[in-house]
């Protein structure tokens, strides 16, 4: 049974009359009675009664054309997800990411995707930033979001946005009424510091402080950023964190620009180099598109 069967015999069905489906199909008469006969050997039924006048569809032809416009609309649903898969418009994209990123402008982005991309499935998994990358190297996520960009032969690691530190103290800080310090300014402070097995930009922030002549101490140290702001709000500490996580911050906390060094928290996309699909590329360039004003 063949696909142009089914479609030869659901228009004759429409039209019961050979003369007209042969025309709307752009093809003589005779073909269109050879396949149907065929058709017809092939199922051991009768789909039509010819008559000199008329033809009409037997019992088995009415069952038979029901299933058979139920597998052409299949086919027709099928060709469109097809095509939408195949332009980026449809699909799944998995996405690793840290706690950091949901008080930046990736919310923002995913919605903004959403809205124009509604037929793809975008899943956010919150993980450690290595995690993520271990998930990557498993497919396991399409996109990692991550602040330290990786060389890896397996993956690519695309620039996203600029994104500083800040230093975050709570309000009755003595430097609190600076805008702008010098990181050995913090030399003597208590800080909330991010676990250096958590990831890259964990160590990035120690290594600034090293570089600034001193060793933070550390009064707590956690895993994620907004665990950092609520223990800094609560008077424990200071912490260096992302400019962008600090757009929402509560009244109990400032924040200082810094300087010499200046820790960067930039933000890459991380994917595999050998498993792109066009979702996910639709996805990359909607996000690394600048958010609109």
């Amino acid at each position: 049974m063949e696909l142009r069967q089914l479609r030869y015999f659901s228009v004759l069905a429409e039209e019961l009359n050979f003369t007209r489906a042969a025309a709307r199909l752009h093809i003589s008469q005779p073909p269109l009675s050879m396949q149907i006969a065929q058709l017809e050997t092939e199922l051991g039924a009768a789909l039509f009664r010819r008559t000199s006048r008329r033809v009409e569809l037997t019992e088995a032809g009415v069952c038979f054309l029901h299933d058979v416009r139920a597998v052409l609309a299949r086919l027709k649903d099928a060709g469109v997800r097809v095509r939408a898969v195949d332009q980026g418009l449809a699909g799944r994209v998995e996405v690793g990411l840290s706690g950091s990123h949901f008080l930046g402008p990736l919310p923002d982005l995913i919605a903004r995707y959403a809205t124009t991309h509604p037929d793809v499935s975008v899943i956010l998994n919150e993980m450690k930033p290595s995690d993520q990358i271990d998930a990557l190297r498993e497919h396991r996520i399409d996109v990692s979001f991550t602040r330290a960009c990786i060389t890896d032969p397996l993956l690519d690691c695309v620039p996203l946005w600029p994104d500083p530190v800040l230093a975050v103290l709570p309000a009755g800080h003595p430097l609190a009424a600076k805008r702008q310090l010098r990181l050995a300014e913090l030399a003597d402070e208590h800080f909330v510091v991010l676990r250096r097995d958590t990831s890259a930009f964990a160590q990035h922030i120690f290594d600034c402080c090293a570089k600034a002549g001193f060793t933070p101490r550390a009064s707590q140290a956690v895993s994620e950023v907004p665990a950092q702001l609520n223990l800094v709000e609560a008077g424990l500490g200071v912490a260096l964190v992302p400019a962008s996580t600090c757009q929402r911050l509560k009244a109990g906390v400032v924040t200082c620009t810094l300087t010499d060094p200046t820790p960067q928290a930039n933000v890459f996309a991380i994917v595999r180099k050998d498993s792109p699909t066009k979702a996910r590329e639709t996805f990359l360039a909607s996000i690394a598109a600048p958010l609109e004003a």
